[in-house]
């Protein structure tokens, strides 16, 4: 039989093992989470404090020195972690703000008093403030805060031991109280800043907008593609009005995305949207600009330049979920950094979670890109027709 001779299907497991491969790459980010550099504020406001006929100490200096020994100590938490020393509360709130750290380590000025206090027969419990980022990704901030707390725990142990040893060595009898604070000698207050909420798909819904909102731009693209094919514009005036066509339609197609779409994830799926406006405006500007970006690559490529955005959903699902520094350096560099998806996910999350209304900065680069892809929109009326497209017009 011919079909026994057909060499074509010795091609299929290869084939076959490519796109595994190909589609596997989207697991690795997920499947393998370690941090890098995860940026995380240390505020010492301690202003020491000093006993009768005892010298001034200052516990907070005392910690973050530990601090120090801590992450020198441990390769991987030196590797995971890098530790910035801000000046005050009121600063590091309004870095968490800006989205400059996951987390934050705060001892408060009264912090040596109430270690000292320890000693007295009127003990107070000092306190330790650990603030999470949730806003800015949910994962890194939560790990940071693991990470602080886990500090503060190994820093209790250590305070405690010290305070035993001293007691022992005077002889001292401890109060019930005294008793009941050296179990935690140092407490911890942790405050979410920024918070995701109930109703985000625990911290994913920009993601969760993400993929209606791309797959809707590929449709679109495709659509007009053929429409316009099939038009058949002869003449260059008629080519190029008819890209100002696609580029109007495509405007006017955002306008109902963005709002339908904004509306749907409300009222429908129950998103928490605090700006409701700004959310559906930022969501037309984007769907335009991918939509734009699609078109320019089709308008040169055919249809089959469509693979190359279904491929970017494909790996930018998985690695939206994450923040840059939960990746590899390859995804990181080579692919999350190229993925125009990442502005949209950026943008939402400010929009949803730190309370900022539509800016320029948010929609700068999706503007960019939405202009850019115009230009070559309106430069493809110069490009050669196929050979099909030129008998069919001849004809």
């Amino acid at each position: 039989m011919n079909l026994f001779k057909n060499k074509v299907g010795l091609i299929v497991p290869v084939v076959a093992l490519l796109v595994i491969f190909v589609f596997s790459l989207t697991l690795f980010p997920s499947a393998k989470v370690q941090p890098v550099q995860l940026p995380v504020a240390l505020v010492n406001e301690d202003e020491g404090f000093q006993l009768p006929n005892q010298p001034e100490m200052n516990m907070g200096s005392t910690m973050v020195e530990m601090i120090e020994q801590m992450t020198s100590a441990n390769p991987a938490q030196a590797e995971a972690f890098r530790w910035i020393e801000v000046g005050s509360e009121e600063e590091v709130k309004e870095g968490l703000d800006d989205q400059e750290y996951y987390a934050a380590l705060v001892i408060p000025g009264d912090f040596s008093q109430k270690q000292a206090s320890l000693r007295t027969e009127q003990p107070a419990a000092s306190e330790i403030i650990i603030y999470i980022n949730q806003g800015m990704n949910p994962a890194a901030s939560t790990l940071a805060g693991q990470a602080l707390g886990g500090i503060v725990d190994k820093m209790n142990v250590s305070v405690r031991e010290q305070l035993l040893s001293g007691f022992d060595a005077q002889n001292a009898l401890l109060t019930a109280k005294q008793a009941s604070l050296l179990a935690s000698p140092i407490q911890k207050q942790v405050i979410n800043v920024n918070e995701t909420g109930t109703q985000s798909a625990n911290g994913n819904a920009p993601v969760s907008l993400l993929q209606p909102l791309w797959m809707a731009s590929i449709a679109s693209a495709a659509i007009l593609y053929i429409a316009l094919r099939k038009a058949q514009a002869r003449t260059l005036n008629e080519r190029l009005l008819s890209k100002v066509y696609q580029i109007g339609i495509t405007a006017a197609a955002g306008i109902g995305v963005g709002f339908g779409l904004t509306w749907l994830a409300r009222d429908m799926v129950g998103f928490a949207i605090p700006q409701y406006t700004d959310t559906a405006w930022f969501l037309t500007i984007a769907f335009i600009s991918f939509c734009l970006l699609q078109t320019a690559v089709v308008s040169w490529l055919g249809l089959q330049g469509i693979s190359i955005f279904a491929l970017m959903l494909f790996f930018g699902i998985p690695l939206m979920t994450l923040a840059p520094e939960l990746m590899s350096s390859f995804y990181r560099e080579w692919i999350y950094s190229w993925l125009p998806m990442r502005f949209l996910v950026e943008g939402l999350r400010e929009l949803f979670f730190f309370d900022q209304g539509l800016s320029w900065s948010q929609i700068s680069v999706l503007t960019w890109i939405g202009l850019a892809s115009a230009g070559v929109i309106m430069l493809s009326v110069y490009k050669p027709l196929a050979a099909a497209d030129q008998k069919s017009l001849q004809g």
